[in-house]
């Protein structure tokens, strides 16, 4: 059986406008709908709050993310990834 590894992805946030916002180091998706979007992130849970919120693109491979819509609010917190997720979906 072989062991899952958790890629150290590098993590960068832009957000232009509160209207677009752009990750990299994104590692899982968690949940998402028009109001909240939870990833694990290489730096740990990030929960994005808004409205109209929209995923435009997510790259599994390369860890980039991109949302639009409202965004208002980001907070990072340290819970790790679950075990499974997209990744495993995808493989």
């Amino acid at each position: 059986m072989q062991e899952e590894k958790t890629l150290k992805l590098p993590h960068q946030l832009i957000l232009e406008e509160r209207g677009k916002l752009s990750l990299s180091g994104v590692q899982d998706v968690d949940c998402f709908d028009e109001t909240l979007v939870i990833l694990f992130t290489s730096l740990g849970r990030l929960v994005i709050r808004g409205r109209s919120l929209r995923v435009s693109s997510f790259s599994v491979e390369t860890g980039d993310f991109c949302l639009e819509g409202e965004v208002d609010s980001m907070v990072y917190s340290e819970d790790q990834r679950p075990k499974g997720g997209w990744r495993s979906l995808f493989r």
